[in-house]
C-alpha cells in the first residue's frame, strides 16, 4: 500500500473521530455548558482530515504513486468526511438559537450525491466507460460546503449561518446540473457513434 492510500485510509478513519467529538460538544451545549475543548477537538479532526486531502493527492501525483485502490478510496474518504459533517452537523445544535446547518442544505447535498451516484451506476450498467473526473463546479461546490460547514464551527454568531448555506446551496445544484449535463453528453455521444 504507497503512502498516499495510508493518508487516504487515515482520513477514513478520523470521520467517526470527528464525528463523535461534534455530537458530545452538542449535548454539551444543550446541557447548558458547553465544553470548548471538543469544539476545537472536533474542528482540529476535521481540519486534519480535509487538508489530507490534498497532501494525499500531491503524494501521488509527485511521487508516481496513483493506484486503483486510491482512485476508489480517495472519493469514498471524501464524501464520508463532508456527509458525515453535515449529518452531524444538521442533527445537533452548536449554539444557541438552533445554531446549525439547515436540514434543507443536508437533504440537497444528499440527493445531489444520490443523482450522480445514480448517474453513474446508468452509465456502467449500459456499457459506458466511466472516467471520474472532478469538474470545477463540483471543486468550488465543495469549497462552498467546506465554508458552510466551518461556520458553524466556528461559530462565527454575529452572522447567521443562513448566509453561507445559501452559496452552498446555489454552488450543489450547479454543480450537480454540471455532472447530470456531463452524464447526458456521455449518453448521447455513444448514441452518435453507434450510428
Amino acid at each position: 500500500m504507497t503512502l498516499a492510500s495510508k493518508i487516504t485510509l487515515s482520513r477514513l478513519l478520523l470521520v467517526p473521530v470527528f464525528a463523535v467529538l461534534a455530537i458530545y460538544y452538542g449535548h454539551s451545549v444543550a446541557d447548558g455548558a458547553p465544553r470548548e475543548w471538543l469544539r476545537w477537538a472536533a474542528l482540529a479532526a476535521f481540519i486534519t482530515a480535509a487538508a489530507s486531502d490534498g497532501i494525499d493527492g500531491w503524494i501521488a501525483r509527485r511521487f508516481n504513486q496513483r493506484s486503483k485502490f486510491g482512485a476508489v478510496i480517495d472519493p469514498i474518504a471524501d464524501k464520508s468526511l463532508l456527509l458525515t459533517a453535515f449529518i452531524t452537523l444538521t442533527a445537533v445544535d452548536w449554539g444557541p438559537n438552533d445554531w446549525h446547518l439547515p436540514l434543507w442544505l443536508t437533504a440537497l447535498v444528499i440527493v445531489r450525491d444520490c443523482i450522480i451516484l445514480g448517474g453513474i451506476v446508468v452509465l456502467h450498467y449500459t456499457g459506458h466507460e466511466v472516467k471520474i473526473a472532478p469538474q470545477w463546479s463540483g471543486k468550488i461546490c465543495t469549497v462552498a460546503q467546506m465554508v458552510a460547514l466551518g461556520w458553524v464551527m466556528l461559530k462565527w454568531v454575529p452572522f447567521s449561518p443562513i448566509y453561507p448555506c445559501m452559496v452552498a446551496a446555489a454552488c450543489t445544484v450547479w454543480s450537480g446540473v454540471d455532472y447530470v449535463r456531463q452524464g447526458l453528453r456521455i449518453l448521447h455521444e455513444s448514441v452518435h457513434t453507434s450510428i
